[in-house]
């Protein structure tokens, strides 16, 4: 989509083996599970991949068949992954994810304390490799899980800012992974004021600003820099404040809630993949609240996630 740069988005994060639970109840008690994938920026960067872009992931993983079924799904999406380290002395995250009937937030257990991705530092970052992308997207995961994931986040954000390059950050907030509510507001925020569309939550939002209204959260971080923000609402839609003007996209109907995980990540993919289109605002948060629609009714993180085609047969 542009003839000055190898990529279109450039990402960095951790990838885990996700184990989805083949029917409700405790974890425990389930018999069986499906295998899949996960990792907030990873299911970006397959949204943005199938709609089109082109898309360089980078990060650890190890030498373990779970690292292998994931290398080999991230390529099989047409993602770069020059800059993904192998390594047979680490191990791959994984996670359990149980199934819910209701609507709510299903379970999750998290298995990656101590995986290849988080002990990434800023010596991973090839500097030629990044600057190669015209865009860099991050989220409040990957620096969330350890130190020195952190610094790497911090020098990849302040290596694209300084190169004119534009950023999208995604709080996504994980509060068992900061050592406390503090640090984790600190360090999140720094992140946001980097970048130039700001997408959080409503109730991230509130807990990052401490103000109340969407209007308010996104007049925060307007206010240090950000060109446009976009507080996610739900089943409400979306607000957005930006430089073409502010409005409120509704939310687009969903027939059952089967799994609320990913739903940010796919409203980022519409987002992102739109912007770098040249498309305008407004129609960039009705592209994200179309894709979070779709990601809430399906089972797996990135099943919802559309291709070039089926954007352009919904008209978005």
């Amino acid at each position: 989509m542009s003839g000055d740069h190898r990529f279109d988005v450039a990402l960095f994060g951790e990838m885990l083996l996700l184990l989805v639970a083949d029917r409700p109840g405790p974890l425990e008690s389930v018999p069986s599970f499906h295998k899949r994938t996960a990792g907030a920026e990873t299911n970006v960067a397959i949204g943005l991949a199938r709609a089109g872009l082109r898309v360089g992931w980078a990060s650890r993983l190890g030498t373990d068949s779970m690292g292998r079924y994931l290398l080999g799904e991230m390529r099989r999406e047409g993602i770069d992954c020059s800059r993904v380290s192998c390594d047979p002395a680490q191990r791959t995250g994984f996670q359990f994810k149980g199934r819910v009937t209701d609507g709510s937030d299903p379970p999750v257990e998290y298995h990656r304390k101590g995986s290849a991705a988080s002990r990434m530092t800023p010596a991973d970052i090839d500097v030629d490799w990044l600057l190669g992308a015209r865009h860099l997207h991050a989220t409040g995961v990957f620096p969330a899980i350890s130190a020195t994931a952190l610094a790497t986040a911090r020098q990849a954000l302040e290596l694209m800012r300084a190169a004119g390059r534009t950023i999208s950050f995604d709080p996504n907030l994980r509060p068992t992974l900061w050592a406390t509510p503090e640090d984790m507001r600190r360090e999140i925020n720094a992140l946001a004021f980097q970048a130039d569309w700001v997408l959080p939550g409503l109730e991230e939002g509130r807990f990052l600003t401490g103000e109340r209204s969407p209007e308010a959260i996104a007049r925060f971080y307007r206010e240090r820099g950000a060109s446009l923000v976009a507080v996610k609402l739900g089943p409400e839609g979306a607000y957005y404040d930006g430089e073409q003007g502010s409005g409120h996209v509704p939310g687009f109907p969903v027939r059952e809630v089967v799994d609320t995980v990913g739903a940010g990540d796919g409203f980022a993919v519409g987002v992102v993949s739109a912007l770098l289109e040249g498309r305008g605002t407004a129609d960039a948060v009705r592209r994200g609240a179309w894709i979070g629609a779709r990601a809430v009714q399906v089972l797996g993180d990135t099943e919802g996630l559309p291709t070039r085609a089926e954007l352009q047969a919904a008209g978005l």
